[in-house]
């Protein structure tokens, strides 16, 4: 299941067909490919029900419908994503924001509200354009808040979407990484391409593409 958020409400969440269906999604990719492989529309409604056996044969479904192996184990974000992830408060300024990227070498971040409520994502390149569109001032720019500034909306993911559909949104909407939240926008986690990368190298049954 996937989302959209647009400072911190969803604006959209359906499943990848869905996503791929949208005529509007601004500031997200440079260019859209149409999917040429389909997902059931109602997958994800039947892993929500608690019983175990329905939610094998709902993974069943799905692998039949996307022509994978049946005996192939469905590998979900969950397994793979980064826990622990580097994010920043709303509130905080960007020059803050600027020295966790730096600190901690990432590219991208994700920005929360109180409680980890997601609110969008913040690198180096927002930052920068900030910076060259006042260049007159930029220690003004330095001590604004994230929360004042506008950020572009965001693909989101729950953490029991399986990994193929994540790697090929990556692709096709050329992100960096997909922030993993709750059904409540709570931020749990992020996919990266390392992560992913990670999964392919150590997890000898995954394979990306069947």
């Amino acid at each position: 299941m996937f989302a959209i958020y647009n400072k911190g409400s969803v604006g959209f969440r359906s499943t990848v067909d869905n996503l791929y269906s949208l005529n509007n999604i601004e500031n997200i990719q440079e260019s859209r490919f149409n999917p040429d492989e389909g997902t059931i529309q109602n997958f994800d409604s039947l892993l929500n029900k608690q019983d175990k056996e329905t939610k094998k044969e709902a993974i069943n479904t799905y692998k039949k419908m996307a022509n994978i192996d049946t005996s192939e184990i469905i590998y979900q974000v969950k397994d793979i994503m980064t826990k622990n992830c580097i994010y920043i408060d709303e509130k905080s300024s960007i020059k803050d924001a600027y020295d966790v990227l730096k600190e901690f070498k990432v590219g991208l971040m994700p920005v929360v509200s109180f409680g980890k409520r997601i609110i969008g994502t913040i690198d180096k390149k927002i930052i920068l354009n900030l910076l060259m569109n006042n260049l007159e001032n930029p220690q003004n720019v330095l001590e604004r808040k994230i929360e004042d500034i506008h950020l572009p909306q965001i693909i989101t993911a729950d953490p029991l979407t399986d990994i193929r559909s994540v790697s090929k949104v990556m692709i096709d909407f050329k992100l960096h990484a997909i922030p993993i939240v709750d059904e409540s926008g709570i931020l749990i986690g992020i996919v990266s391409k390392t992560d992913i990368i990670k999964a392919v190298s150590h997890i000898p049954q995954f394979q990306l593409w069947s």
